[in-house]
């Protein structure tokens, strides 16, 4: 599977001319009323139209949604759009409906009665369904993809594509399975969307996905408005009220995440006590109530909400001032995407993260569970060589919801794969299997304390707090960006003459380089400074070493194509 990357920030291959150019802005302009389109929007569109398969990273709020709707467009048959979200299915439902003009639309999820839902596939089958918002686990139910690919499916795009990759902040084993739902429909070009794509991640969405020969399209991730700062606290008494004081003092509407349900609820009932109209939101708030405070919120009726990650996909309220973090989110992917909520609209806008190191404790905790041995080969022993899933769960007296991820588990190990409803073993001993699902989630272990480490060091940097998140996610900018705290304080400038003072000498492993550890294996140059790189090994994760160690033990050696020719 090859990659093609485009950098959009960096102008290359945005315009497409001639009849098909046209065609895009026509349709742009008349049905949705977009004029002009956003950088790279109509490169993306063309290359779906030309049967490309496109992973699309763009930022939060940039309206990625805009490709898949223009390819619907113009495409014939229908487009399936795979979404995790049911509230922003109904959305973009809406949105839809309302542009005269544009193919219509259904959705199957289960928020609808079941009536509705067979008057969807109904449409689906007489060819007059233009676009199918479809949720994940939908798929496991066969009879789900055998009416899909009984119709005539144009562009099969996976949005939040970020979900497939063990790498990406929010992986939900759902996605596994839809690069064989994609065959299965025929093979369809497919378009994939999200908002976080380090390296890691977009090369396993593409492999996970099985697209060929991808055209990576992405686009800048600096967000230059955004004000950055981290803001360290010994004890949590200070700093809970070092994060009230800053809520209550920030210009509104804003946002504040915490790690729990309940300091949500904590610091919702602290804030309202201040005189500011607050309200918690977690995901055991039922659908209902979550819905009418999105809506709620936008409306201008909350000057802040307080919630969990639970708070996130599908918020699109381009006022939002400030994105507070009162504990430290699990990577940087994550804590980049839920910032991304603030400043739409380009105004200035703040955020800011309260650190502290022992937080650090509670997400390593809530990293580490692990399954057991002995539900693993329970699982075996009730699925046998191949059996329905809902089946597994009564032997096993579990939820479905739990054998699923068990099956799973063994499906990523390799020892397992899933068949629609069922579960097919492909590892015969019990103990092999158990084994290697075990082995699968101690690499999830790692993955997760390898992400946590970048936060970290996100949260501990001298250096431009914005230089260091563009390098994360592939881009490297010309210097301090002068709108975060050490850029104010003057550490990111001294870090940066270091870096400048050293950067005559030769760098033994330049940024972006392929290498090889001695004990670790292969991996490539994520970030390169004055005493030490940064490292990503697809069997460790992301690992910091010492320049100096490096060198006086030989742990690297360089892999480049261009190094192996020589």
């Amino acid at each position: 599977m090859s990659i093609t990357e485009t950098d959009i920030e960096a102008g290359r291959g945005l315009t497409v001319r001639g009849r098909e150019g046209r065609a895009i802005e026509e349709v742009a302009r008349d049905v949705f009323g977009w004029d002009p389109l956003r950088p790279g929007i109509q490169r993306a569109v063309a290359d779906v139209l030309d049967g490309h398969d496109v992973l699309g990273v763009m930022p939060t709020g940039y309206g990625k949604s805009a490709v898949y709707q223009l390819a619907g467009a113009l495409l014939p048959g229908t487009t399936v759009v795979v979404s995790p979200l049911i509230a922003l299915q109904a959305d973009q439902l809406q949105n839809l409906a309302d542009r005269d003009g544009a193919p219509t639309a259904g959705l199957v999820n289960s928020s609808q009665s079941r009536a509705k839902t067979e008057e969807v596939w109904e449409r689906l089958a007489d060819g007059s369904l233009g676009y199918l918002f479809i949720a994940p686990e939908q798929f496991a139910n066969d009879d789900v993809v055998e009416r899909l690919a009984a119709a005539t499916i144009s562009l099969f795009t996976v949005d939040e594509a970020h979900c497939v990759s063990s790498w990406g902040h929010d992986f939900r084993p759902d996605y596994l399975r839809l690069g064989e739902v994609a065959e299965r429909l025929g093979r369809p070009p497919i378009l994939a969307l999200t908002a976080t794509g380090s390296r890691p991640v977009r090369e396993e969405v593409v492999q996970r996905l099985g697209m060929t020969d991808a055209h990576v399209l992405t686009h800048g991730f600096d967000r230059p408005n955004i004000h950055l700062a981290v803001r360290r606290h010994e004890d949590d008494h200070g700093k809970r009220a070092a994060v009230l004081d800053d809520v209550e003092s920030l210009k509104k509407p804003g946002l504040l995440y915490v790690a729990t349900r309940k300091d949500t609820e904590v610091y919702a009932e602290a804030l309202r006590e201040r005189g500011v109209r607050a309200e918690a939101y977690h995901a055991g708030l039922s659908a209902k109530r979550r819905r009418e405070m999105h809506a709620a919120f936008h409306e201008g009726e909350y000057d802040v909400v307080v919630a969990t990650s639970a708070f996130g996909m599908g918020i699109d309220k381009p006022d939002i001032r400030f994105v507070v973090h009162a504990a430290i989110p699990e990577s940087l992917d994550a804590y980049y995407q839920e910032l991304g909520r603030a400043g739409r609209d380009g105004e200035p806008a703040a955020a800011k993260l309260h650190y502290r190191e022992e937080d650090l404790g509670l997400r390593k905790f809530f990293a580490s569970t692990a399954p057991k041995r002995g539900d693993l080969r329970r699982f075996h022993a009730a699925a046998q060589e191949h059996a329905p899933l809902a089946d597994v769960a009564e032997a096993m007296e579990v939820s479905v919801r739990r054998a699923t991820t068990l099956a799973n588990l063994l499906a990523d190990a390799g020892a397992a794969e899933l068949d629609g409803r069922d579960v097919r073993l492909l590892e015969p001993d019990a103990d092999r299997a158990a084994e290697q699902a075990l082995e699968a989630a101690e690499s999830r272990r790692r993955i997760d304390e390898s992400r946590l480490a970048m936060m970290r060091e996100y949260a501990e940097t001298r250096g431009c707090r914005r230089q260091a998140v563009l390098r994360y996610f592939g881009d490297e900018s010309a210097g301090p960006c002068g709108n975060c705290d050490t850029c104010e304080d003057g550490s990111a400038y001294r870090v940066a003459d270091e870096h400048d003072a050293a950067d005559g000498e030769d760098v033994p492993f330049p940024l972006d380089s392929t290498v090889r550890h001695t004990e670790w294996g292969d991996g490539r140059v994520m970030s390169v400074e004055e005493d030490r790189i940064t490292v990503f090994f697809e069997s460790e994760g992301y690992r910091t070493l010492s320049l100096q160690a490096v060198v006086d033990h030989d742990l690297l050696v360089r892999t480049d194509p261009s190094d192996a020719a020589a």
